[in-house]
């Protein structure tokens, strides 16, 4: 059943009933002449003007794209309020296979879209979208971040994001054997682009041996013509989360990477990826602490790259943006203390604090 937009209905349930909804705006963006359809959706705005990237994803549905938006948007809240920003959640899909359709004119009417918005949503880069785009979209628009150098920005935010990981890795591995070293530790990378290339150096620089996949064989040779020793390839997800002796996993793909199949056959004893949303559904986490897995809670330790284009507003300095994300190892270790106390998983003691930010900002707002 649709309604008379052609949206499911069930996509308006849960903007107006579910647990999952709760928004406070979504906006449908279509301009025929470029052939953009795009959703905008604005979980938060209690902490400050909602902060997300914008997804260019060729959905099989425009209701597929509606739900991936609210998930995303209502994700950024709780990554911006663990980060310590003073910025809601917001997440843009703009619907379509990038490598066909995307054009400057495209961009253009996507940034026009965002501007009426008048600083509510501030958009950056996500999966499809990079650099480059965002120096088009920021023609039209001045909220947005994640643009290059050359033109006021900070250039690309995985940099970042891979360290924050990183960070919440060593966290991890404090916590769970009371010793932050990863040298010699066995880490599985699954996905070795934008961030998780960056990620394999930390790793490789510290001594820990890497088990990579990804399915693009250039983005694996990458790696292994670059690392003579210490990092291996495995053909599929599948294979990498069964290897023996696996210390540490790390999606670095797409969501739902942990699900009723994975969970069981997983034999590392932490998950700490950049990955956003990994949890394929609510009672995962609990399945992963009933097998002894430590989770670290994906939208804690990938905030390296929201921290970066945060900082881009204000006029943006590297240094000053690392000494942020370096403090995601304490945000971790914070978050796994919670969870002890609470008799709760990690994921649900993370969700508990970046809550209580937020419900504290709305009420000092008299909302």
């Amino acid at each position: 059943m649709t309604d008379v937009s052609g949206a499911s209905v069930d996509v308006l349930n849960t903007v107006f009933h579910s647990d999952q909804g709760g928004h406070e705006q979504v906006v449908l963006c279509q301009d025929r002449a470029s052939g953009l359809k795009a959703v905008i959706a604005l979980h938060s705005t209690a902490l400050g003007p909602a902060l997300g990237g914008t997804r260019f994803y060729p959905y099989a549905t425009e209701a597929e794209a509606v739900a991936d938006a609210l998930n995303l948007a209502r994700g950024m809240s709780y990554k911006n309020a663990m980060a310590g920003l003073d910025h809601g959640g917001g997440k843009a899909v703009i619907i379509g296979d990038p490598e066909v359709i995307k054009t400057e004119q495209l961009l253009l009417a996507y940034g026009r879209f965002v501007a009426s918005l008048g600083g509510r949503y501030v958009t950056a880069c996500d999966v499809g979208t990079y650099v480059a785009d965002m120096d088009v979209v920021a023609r039209e628009c001045r909220w947005t971040t994640g643009r290059s150098p050359e033109n006021g920005g900070a250039g690309d935010s995985s940099v970042l994001t891979a360290f924050g990981v990183y960070q919440g890795m060593r966290a991890s591995a404090q916590h769970l054997w009371g010793d932050p070293s990863l040298r010699g530790r066995r880490v599985g990378v699954a996905g070795v682009g934008k961030v998780g290339h960056h990620l394999v150096e930390h790793l490789r620089n510290e001594g820990a041996e890497v088990v990579i996949t990804d399915v693009r064989e250039e983005a694996v040779r990458r790696i292994l013509d670059r690392h003579a020793e210490g990092v291996t390839a495995v053909a599929d997800t599948e294979a990498l989360i069964r290897v023996d002796g696996l210390d540490i996993y790390a999606p670095c793909a797409l969501g739902g990477a942990l699900n009723d199949d994975s969970v069981p056959a997983l034999t590392a004893r932490i998950v700490c990826g950049a990955a956003n949303n990994q949890l394929a559904h609510p009672g995962v986490e609990k399945d992963l602490a009933d097998r002894g897995i430590l989770y670290a809670p994906d939208y804690v330790v990938n905030a390296g790259g929201v921290i970066q284009v945060a900082d881009e507003l204000h006029g943006f300095d590297f240094d000053r943006c690392k000494t942020k994300a370096a403090k995601i190892f304490d945000t971790t270790l914070a978050i796994f203390a919670r969870a002890k106390t609470d008799g709760i998983p990690p994921a649900a003691a993370a969700d508990r604090i970046a809550e209580q930010r937020m419900h504290d900002a709305a009420q000092a707002r008299g909302w």
